[in-house]
């Protein structure tokens, strides 16, 4: 795809606007900055744009979820950074989008939305949006360094593909997690570069490892998946969805989501009879003259009651058993102390916690508050949503954002005035 390049000096190629990362942020911000007026170049270093978003969501890509608020994000600054974004470019609104490219989609649970043949044709329907901004957009092609001119208000990029020049430099490079597909750390340097704070990145949405004492201790339950309850104290809100057992460790929605407010060293709880009040089992156990294990099956799988039931290994009925033991597995079912020795890291995460602070940037525009014309978007920022399309509905969103407010200060000329001194 390419446009006619705008003039440029000796060399040197100018834009209105450059974005460095062709994923979903910043084909996005692309499009709806091209389709203003502006004359927008994006550079992506892998061969082909929206990697992440053709391997997502199983291939079908979970572009959005229909209860985005700011409720489903976390972020380390103010809670309330997220919101206007959010707001003015809502989950309906990208719903509209991809129905006007006549993508078929359907809804799976908990307002997860799917497209209903492949992620490729969201990748499809930005590459049709950019053609219709006229966005030049250059592949195989490594961002260096980037140098701020304030006499021309212009960021100069060194590229493997030659410099070029711009009033706005959108950095929507994303996080690390999926290294194989070519991450780069590019955006917390140019950061540090700008005396930005940034905060220090982490796996999230992860799956969690069992400390070597339970990887035996556990290995008969791997591959099983079970309706849990899993928090992890601190304020942080607790999640019902599957749990499921790998022969590493935890995995599944319920521990991917609680993997994000986690803090390292700490032990998660897991309640494995969410439906099922366990006083009122117990009781009814004491009665039968059955024991532990015959109980359990009851209610959760017969692998998950054995491991359980091994914990009180004396074969006795429920009806001898004193109440403190009858309290310790009570415990056991409702409240279960899982302490993690780790995580999977980047290899397996579906996002990246940290990064650019919100404290650096404008919740209107995000552009940097003391750094015209310099915007952070989607992963890139310190902005993580919950499991299940929240991701992908905060790239739109922000980029959404940045491209509004970069046209609104693009005058006739084509120059690119300051405009840090909003939000």
């Amino acid at each position: 795809m390419s446009a006619p390049a705008p003039a440029g000096h000796a060399g040197r190629v100018d834009w209105d606007v450059i974005v460095v990362g062709g994923g979903a942020a910043g084909l996005f911000c692309a499009a709806n900055a091209g389709q203003q007026g502006c004359r927008v170049a994006v550079f992506e270093q892998q061969a082909r744009v929206g990697s992440k978003i053709l391997i997502s969501g199983g291939g079908r890509c979970n572009f959005t979820n229909r209860g985005a608020t700011a409720a489903n994000y976390l972020t380390s600054g103010s809670p309330h950074f997220v919101k206007s974004a959010l707001a003015r470019y809502t989950s309906q609104d990208f719903v509209r989008l991809v129905d006007r490219h006549g993508i078929a989609w359907h809804e799976k649970k908990l307002g997860q939305l799917f497209c209903d043949v492949s992620s490729r044709q969201i990748v499809e329907m930005l590459l049709a949006e950019c053609a219709a901004g006229s966005v030049r957009i250059f592949t195989s092609c490594t961002p260096d360094g980037v140098i701020w001119n304030p006499g021309l208000l212009r960021y100069e990029l060194a590229t493997s593909q030659g410099l070029h020049t711009a009033r706005a430099l959108v950095v929507a490079t994303g996080g690390l997690s999926f290294p194989k597909l070519g991450v780069s750390p590019w955006a917390y340097r140019l950061a540090n570069q700008f005396n930005l704070q940034v905060i220090p990145p982490r796996a999230g949405l992860v799956p969690l490892t069992w400390m070597p004492r339970d990887l035996a201790r556990f290995a008969s339950l791997s591959g099983l998946s079970v309706d849990c309850i899993a928090s992890a104290g601190n304020g942080a809100p607790s999640f019902r969805e599957n749990l499921l057992f790998t022969h590493r460790g935890l995995s599944g929605p319920a521990i991917l989501q609680i993997s994000s407010y986690r803090q390292a060293g700490d032990p998660i709880q897991l309640n494995l009879m969410p439906e099922v009040n366990a006083d009122e089992l117990l009781r009814a156990g004491r009665s039968t003259g059955r024991e532990v294990r015959a109980i359990l099956r009851q209610k959760i799988p017969e692998r998950l009651a054995t491991v359980v039931a091994a914990e009180f290994p004396d074969g006795r009925p429920l009806a001898q058993w004193p109440q403190r033991e009858l309290n310790a597995l009570k415990l056991r079912l409702e409240a279960w102390a899982v302490q993690p020795a780790g995580d999977e890291g980047y290899e397996k995460a579906e996002v990246t916690l940290g990064g650019v602070s919100t404290a650096e940037l404008s919740s209107k525009s995000m552009e940097c508050r003391n750094q015209p014309g310099l915007y952070f978007i989607g992963e890139a920022v310190d902005v993580t949503g919950w499991l299940g399309g929240y991701n992908f509905q905060w790239a739109w969103s922000s980029a959404w954002a940045a491209a509004q407010a970069i046209a609104a200060a693009r005058p006739s000329d084509g120059a690119l005035p300051s405009s840090a001194s909003r939000g």
